[in-house]
């Protein structure tokens, strides 16, 4: 149809090697087609079942991923304005009402939209069975994937079965849900930006709701799902985190895991962080050196602050600074001098140690149950528990945590408070000096 309106067009087709040797005759089919209308053709093959696998994805979503960045790579390479596909009106209603039954806002129920970026949807506007009529007006061939007759899937059930049924109740059931489904469309563009207002008022940024706020809202459960289901968080999930926001015996600490989100209910937030960063790698060790103390007046020797994990390297100059890399940031540490004119920085990103009593070699982790360490100005050990939760830190911002260690002790809480023991001194001849510094701004 395309071609006859003057388009110039160029076919795509995947062959996901999912339905054996069915999927070689709709790769057959097609290529004889556009041999016959002189349509250029490209053709790609995947292993969708190992793409899926890798990425722990279903098989659909793998599919989908693969056919839409292949169609988008070769509309650049050919010079092409758009990439257009063939889903119809009953495709549409479909969307519609597997959104329905899984539980979805207003967005989720505007069907299937006819653009979106650089592909649009053409016969979005016509039945499946309009297009069939034409087809055999043309008696133009077809096939059909055999797995769209079972209805072990979702959406097969309700092409198979539900669909149907409503038709029985009402013929016209298909094409009225389809002008509900664009008049929510329009709807949902006027919701949308009330929406995104509210949202700025609860979230003063990507990773905290502010409870108080959000209940000050007129419809606070609802924004609460319009903040949490583009996350991954199903409707009963959202509700559950609701919950614990407003009955009695709803306390902090409770967690809520969407695939790629993590929510935290904290005392006056909730909040996110992506699931892979509470994965994220816990710490390396480190060596100053060849491993021997410094000596007074003597610089301290060639060599490097190594660590097992090859992911994070500390190449080092004897006596220039070391940057070590985490998850999160960077520590930067330095061995200098101690002189006269040697000012202390008053700065919790910095601690200054007195190399010449630190126990080696150094290390960097994550804080552990039962760490302890006497903090800068005390006499006795306090747990690090205790003190993070003193501080009134979020169990998110605890997991974050990390501790340099000298030997077996502690020397420097990162980033709060570092160790007694190993503070500067009238005897003190050499200082470490560690910065550290975050990635961006993670609010505790």
């Amino acid at each position: 149809m395309l071609d006859e309106l003057g388009y110039r067009c160029e076919a795509a087709h995947c062959n996901f090697h999912l339905r054996g040797d069915e999927s070689d005759r709709d790769e057959t089919f097609v290529r004889e087609l556009c041999a016959a209308h002189c349509i250029p053709l490209h053709v790609t093959h995947f292993d969708t079942e190992g793409e899926a696998a890798r990425r722990k994805v279903s098989i659909e979503m793998a599919a989908r991923d693969l056919r839409y960045a292949w169609f988008e790579q070769l509309r650049q390479e050919r010079g092409m304005d758009w990439v257009a596909v063939a889903h119809h009106r009953d495709d549409s209603v479909e969307t519609f009402l597997l959104n329905l039954v899984r539980g979805a806002g207003i967005n989720g129920l505007k069907g299937i939209q006819p653009c979106h970026g650089y592909v649009v949807r053409p016969l979005l506007g016509v039945s499946r069975h309009d297009i069939l009529d034409y087809l055999n007006y043309l008696q133009q061939p077809y096939v059909t994937d055999s797995t769209n007759l079972q209805d072990a899937f979702l959406r097969n059930k309700i092409r198979l079965q539900v669909l149907p049924l409503l038709a029985e109740l009402n013929p016209a059931a298909a094409a009225h849900i389809a002008e509900t489904a664009g008049r929510l469309a329009e709807a949902a563009a006027v919701y949308n930006d009330a929406l995104e207002a509210a949202r700025r008022r609860v979230m003063p940024d990507p990773f905290h709701i502010e409870l108080v706020a959000l209940q000050r809202e007129a419809v606070p459960e609802t924004l609460l799902f319009e903040c949490l289901h583009p996350l991954g968080f199903r409707s009963a999930q959202v509700h559950e985190v609701w919950r614990s926001m407003v009955t009695p015996t709803g306390q902090s600490g409770r967690r809520f895991v969407s695939a790629q989100w993590e929510l935290l209910r904290d005392r006056t937030a909730l909040l996110l962080r992506p699931v892979t960063e509470g994965k994220a790698a816990d710490g390396c060790a480190l060596q100053l050196g060849d491993g021997a103390r410094p000596n007074p007046g003597v610089r301290p020797s060639s060599g490097a602050w190594a660590g097992p994990d090859p992911e994070i390297p500390f190449p080092v100059v004897s006596g220039a600074p070391v940057e070590v890399l985490l998850p999160e940031g960077k520590l930067t540490l330095q061995l200098v001098e101690r002189t006269a004119d040697f000012v202390i920085p008053r700065d919790k990103q910095v601690a200054c140690l007195d190399a010449d009593r630190l126990p080696l070699p150094l290390t960097v982790r994550r804080w552990q149950a039962g760490d302890k360490f006497v903090p800068f100005g005390m006499k006795g050990r306090k747990n690090v528990s205790d003190y993070l939760t003193d501080r009134k830190f979020s169990l998110f911002a605890k997991e974050r945590q990390r501790v340099v260690c000298a030997g077996p002790e502690i020397a420097w809480l990162v980033g709060e408070r570092s160790d007694n023991r190993f503070r500067l001194t009238g005897q003190t001849r050499h200082v470490l000096l560690i910065r550290y510094e975050a990635k961006e701004d993670c609010m505790k």
